[in-house]
């Protein structure tokens, strides 16, 4: 075998391992676990009920104000154990007028704009409780949300719990919804087993929550504040967990260049995140969690996506040179390439006609997943990347 096939095998078997392999091999283990009987009950104690915060960062969210309030007020929890904490930093829209309408909410406002994790930083010091819950203004939580996240806390070695982000799908839903939606399904269940193993490796904004007394400020420049803020945590020793049922609804991008905006600042996080916690990647120190770190994130923020073109370049040099070609195997794989852009480029032809046919519109949305990759990076090392959200428009 020539040093070309082993090269593209190898790039194979890491773009495989990347998307599907790891969830493969992680199910194995927890297979494993349970048959050695050591598959540790992680269920919430319902009598377990600390006093939190529930904390929004929001810039000009006047629009999901109401909804979003009367959700924090109908959540199945003491209202006497929330602090109810809005800081609205840079907002012009009217929403810290529009909170203030609400006695029961707490809110901070200056009009500098410093960005989300800013906001974070400065609200911090407000949070009088012993776990705080953040959760973005566009959000509507499931009415046991706290609760769920909370009785997790029961367990002193958790130091922070993921909620679920969940998109709503309508029936006529665009390459954007439904890429996202499918997308987020596979995030969940891989985030599920990924709990039960050891811990999550990382939380998403839309909801999650830490123990107060071991959130760290955070640098101001930094992309992804939910990220950094869960897995330091992490690399503390204690474990980020899961709580499926506690979600976070939103509606998806309006479309995919809505969704490409987010994706492009999220690889840039993605960059900066690797390169800030470059400690984690060190397995001898950080064993499982390393594991979990660099299968789960890292490689898709990396390695993976930089091998997609030289995984085709080298397949169309080894279908045209010959070898494995004479039995039909390299020119087999080439096609499945072929056929598997040219259905992401139709779904793009479907997506800019606004006709609903989901088939394409998943290898569409992966494609632009590692294109942000690719846009992310150049933004992060060309210092182009705003720490400021530059909002995407969502689905009505």
């Amino acid at each position: 075998m020539s040093a070309t096939e082993i090269i593209f095998f190898i790039a194979i078997l890491v773009v495989f391992y990347t998307y599907i392999g790891y969830g493969m091999l992680l199910y194995l283990l927890i297979l494993l676990k349970r048959l050695a009987g050591k598959r540790r009950k992680k269920i919430p104690d319902p009598g377990f009920e600390p006093h939190v915060t529930l904390f929004v960062a929001a810039y000009n969210e006047k629009e999901y104000v109401d909804a979003k309030v009367r959700n924090h007020l109908s959540l199945d929890y003491p209202q006497e154990k929330i602090q109810h904490l809005w800081v609205t930093d840079g907002s012009d829209d009217g929403t810290p007028d529009a909170l203030r309408k609400f006695p029961e909410i707490k809110v901070y406002h200056k009009d500098e704009r410093g960005g989300k994790i800013g906001a974070i930083n400065r609200g911090m010091q407000f949070v009088k409780t012993p776990i705080v819950i953040f959760s973005d203004a566009n959000t509507i939580l499931s009415e046991e949300s706290v609760r769920l996240i909370v009785g997790l806390f029961s367990d002193p070695k958790v130091g922070c719990v993921a909620g679920e982000k969940r998109i709503m799908m309508g029936d006529q839903e665009q390459a954007a919804g439904a890429g996202e939606g499918i997308y987020w399904m596979y995030e969940s269940m891989l985030k599920k087993w990924d709990a039960e193993l050891y811990s999550t490796a990382g939380a998403a904004g839309e909801l999650f929550a830490v123990r107060t007394e071991l959130f760290e400020e955070v640098e101001k420049d930094t992309l992804l504040d939910d990220f950094i803020i869960s897995l330091r945590i992490a690399a503390k020793g204690y474990t980020i967990q899961y709580a499926p049922d506690a979600w976070a609804m939103e509606t998806s991008s309006a479309n995919v260049k809505e969704e490409l905006k987010r994706k492009v600042r999220i690889a840039a996080g993605g960059i900066q995140s690797v390169i800030r916690l470059r400690q984690l990647l060190n397995p001898f120190r950080h064993g499982t969690l390393s594991f979990q770190y660099i299968s789960h994130r890292v490689l898709r923020w990396t390695i993976t996506p930089l091998l997609l073109p030289v995984i085709l370049l080298l397949n169309i040099l080894l279908a045209h040179s010959g070898g494995f070609a004479a039995a039909g195997m390299y020119n087999i794989l080439l096609a499945l390439q072929i056929l598997f852009y040219l259905m992401a480029l139709a779904g793009a032809w479907f997506e800019k006609r606004r006709i609903r046919f989901k088939p394409f519109f998943v290898p569409y949305y992966f494609c632009v997943m590692n294109y942000a990759v690719y846009m992310g990076m150049l933004k992060y090392f060309r210092r182009q990347q705003s720490v400021n959200w530059e909002r995407a428009r969502r689905a009505v």
